[in-house]
């Protein structure tokens, strides 16, 4: 019981850490998956294995040796020919996540799956905020640029005003030797 207690008030900050974007989704490694939900990530990727049908491509999919290798230098993970992983980790989706507690089915892996869903919906208002403002941004910085224009003009309109007119040349009175 008591591990359930730490698992109730598992922060959505740290799992928000292990959320990545790859390939235009959000995602969470196996191995991080596994450890959020309690069990070696062996029998996670085994049980998603023998509960392929569930898991669709928007749900799970495996990394490619490039993005594997882009991963790697990001995060500081071990080395694949030095006692790393061996084998090219899946990545879960929101969806996927909360189809592998199910396939799993433990109690920590369903509890933890409310705290992984939470940290993607969070994650997700998080972007959706971002958006907004940078669209209201760029509206307003719009906005600045014609009355920038229109402010610029009046400031040379009043220039124009206070430099005195220019006096037509005066031709000197007398004679001019040539």
């Amino acid at each position: 019981m008591p591990r359930q207690k730490n698992l109730s008030i598992i922060p959505t900050e740290r799992i928000e850490k292990h959320i990545l974007l790859i390939r235009g989704h959000k995602i969470i490694l196996d191995s991080d998956l596994a450890e959020l939900y309690g069990v070696p990530t062996r029998r996670l990727n085994e049980q998603v294995r023998r509960n392929l049908d569930r898991f669709p491509g928007d749900f799970m999919f495996q990394l490619t040796k490039n993005e594997m290798a882009n991963l790697m230098s990001q995060i500081a993970t071990s080395s694949l020919e030095w006692g790393g992983r061996r084998k090219l980790p899946n990545v879960f989706t929101e969806h996927g996540a909360i189809m592998a507690a199910n396939v799993l089915n433990s109690k920590q892996a369903v509890m933890a799956s409310v705290h992984v869903v939470r940290a993607f919906v969070k994650l997700r208002e998080v972007l959706s905020t971002t958006k907004e403002l940078a669209q209201k941004l760029k509206e307003l910085e719009g906005r600045l640029d014609k009355n920038d224009q229109q402010i610029i003009k009046l400031i040379n309109a009043i220039r124009q005003l206070m430099t005195p007119p220019e006096e037509p040349p005066k031709h000197p009175i007398g004679f001019r030797g040539s």
